[in-house]
């Protein structure tokens, strides 16, 4: 089960890389410059001097001067992603040019806050405690220090609790600004995880897909090839026994009608993988070495079984994997080892594994090319590559003037 679509930035990008989120703090990867926190701050502010003016707080009368002061700290706000510290500073002078004429009140430090917050998310902290401190130290300048000098109104300067206050607040912004990034700098790494596994998964649905579809082609392969060329060995035998042995030739094609019958019902039962929706139960037995009798009755050419070791369930990849690569072995006999041809079949249990043995009497110049003594052929790489899939080996070549086929297969313990 997949979770909820992945938001835009963390698509794979051209380096094959997922880019995360991006950082709170950072610019990039963020369209809105922080309107909203800017038009928060230009509320709180223009509300609260309303009504510090109105109450008689503010020392002087609200003019042009003072209102564009409350404007341009929320403006500075605007630039804050991109100039974090120098909005900092805009942002502290404005409020401190106001909080010179009117009595201390906690509205005039909200964007200066703001802006120092976000200097915290940046991991800029050299910055944000340099700056917190060049602010902090000119604010007791100019409220402690040199206030007699400059004439400030005794209303306005503000006592122990209110220098305190600031201090604190200042300390505290820095800090939630730290753990903000932390917490963004976390939840890309959660994403990022979650994209990969994403990106995992589907690699492995594409290679599970494409393994069933390898394993249908060479299920396919096996019966077409083994039936068509079965047919075609009868045919032949038909057409030259019409005239002269007719009742010969009805049996071969009777032969031919049986393989046949296989095939279409063989090839059904492969493609009906592929559709898994209210999907009936299999009426045939499931393709194994129980069928074994029936293959090699039918295989065209005489053929020897011997059974050896102590018979018991095979895992049905093995089961299945062992019937068809005897029956390709057998389909390679009768095209390659030419007419009057026998074959023999050996299967031997093992405590972990199976072993195969298909052999033939006579070997031709076609069953060499088969093996890769010329043009590659794709009876016995098929079966090769069928027996690897599976952890097991294949050998094949000529041996006492015949061909033999061996393969090990992988079973497991015998319990």
């Amino acid at each position: 089960m997949h979770g909820p679509p992945l938001p835009p930035w963390a698509r794979e990008n051209r380096t094959g890389r997922f880019s995360g989120p991006p950082v709170p703090g950072t610019f990039r990867g963020r369209r809105d410059p922080g309107i909203g926190a800017a038009i928060g701050a230009l509320l709180f502010q223009l509300i609260g001097a309303n009504k510090q003016a109105d109450d008689g707080y503010v020392v002087v009368t609200l003019g042009p001067a003072v209102w564009a002061l409350l404007i341009v700290g929320p403006v500075a706000l605007l630039f804050r992603r991109r100039y974090p510290v120098t909005a900092f500073a805009v942002t502290s002078a404005a409020s401190m040019g106001f909080a010179t004429m009117a009595e201390p009140h906690w509205f005039w430090a909200v964007a200066p806050m703001l802006a120092l917050f976000h200097l915290g998310t940046t991991g800029r902290r050299t910055a944000a405690w340099v700056s917190a401190g060049v602010a902090y130290g000119t604010y007791l300048l100019i409220f402690w220090v040199f206030a007699g000098p400059i004439g400030l109104d005794q209303r306005v300067l503000p006592g122990l609790r209110e220098i305190l206050l600031i201090g604190i607040a200042m300390v505290v912004a820095i800090f939630l600004g730290g753990i903000a990034k932390i917490k963004g700098e976390q939840m890309a790494q959660m994403v990022k995880v979650r994209a990969e596994r994403e990106r995992a998964e589907q690699e492995q649905q594409r290679r599970q897909a494409s393994e069933e579809r390898l394993r249908i082609a060479r299920e396919l392969h096996d019966v077409i090839g083994h039936h068509l060329s079965l047919i075609n060995v009868q045919a032949g035998v038909g057409l030259h026994l019409m005239d002269s042995r007719p009742e010969q030739a009805r049996e071969a094609l009777s032969a031919i009608k049986t393989a046949s019958s296989e095939a279409l019902r063989e090839v059904r039962s492969v493609l009906g993988a592929l559709r898994t929706e209210d999907e009936a139960a299999p009426r045939q037995p499931a393709l194994g070495l129980s069928r074994l009798d029936s293959l090699t009755a039918d295989a065209g050419l005489p053929v020897e079984t011997k059974v050896t070791g102590d018979e018991r369930v095979l895992p049905a990849e093995v089961d299945r994997a062992a019937y068809r690569i005897v029956q390709e072995a057998l389909t390679n006999v009768r095209r390659h080892a030419g007419p009057g041809a026998t074959a023999s079949v050996g299967v031997d249990y093992l405590p972990t594994a199976l072993h195969l043995a298909i052999r033939n009497d006579t070997v031709s110049s076609a069953a060499l090319v088969a093996d890769g003594g010329g043009t590659p052929g794709t009876g016995i790489a098929g079966m090769r590559a069928r027996a690897q899939s599976l952890g097991g080996t294949l050998e094949a070549g000529p041996v006492d003037g015949g061909f033999l086929v061996s393969v090990l297969l992988p079973t497991g313990a015998n319990e």
